[in-house]
């Protein structure tokens, strides 16, 4: 019982971190959105660009959030800002299910 009282806890507490009103991405559209991504970012979603930052298995919630800052340009990003003007919140929830999807294994030194 403290075990589903603390995942319930966990799980009300990451909700925190989606937008209001923000709806759930579908990954498989997500995929078929992120052309213009791959060019920095890279094709798994691990950038080759020492100035990209790797989007492969981050949090949904972040990618939404940075994606919709780029967008309203709260967050300032001269290429960023110009791709993430013309995206839909559809486009953003699809683009950031997806790079959240990734697995990406960790191994340790």
């Amino acid at each position: 019982m403290k075990l589903f009282i603390a995942l319930a806890g966990l799980g009300a507490w990451l909700a925190t971190f989606m937008p209001i009103g923000a709806q759930a991405g579908d990954a498989r559209a997500g995929r078929q959105k992120i052309a213009t991504c791959q060019a920095c970012h890279g094709l798994d979603g691990l950038s080759k660009n020492p100035e990209s930052p790797n989007l492969a298995g981050q949090l949904e919630s972040y990618l939404v959030r940075s994606l919709a800052a780029y967008k309203s340009g709260e967050r300032r990003n001269e290429s960023m800002n110009i791709v993430a003007k013309d995206l839909s919140d559809e486009d953003i929830a699809d683009v950031a299910a997806y790079y959240a999807s990734i697995q990406v294994d960790v191994l340790p030194p």
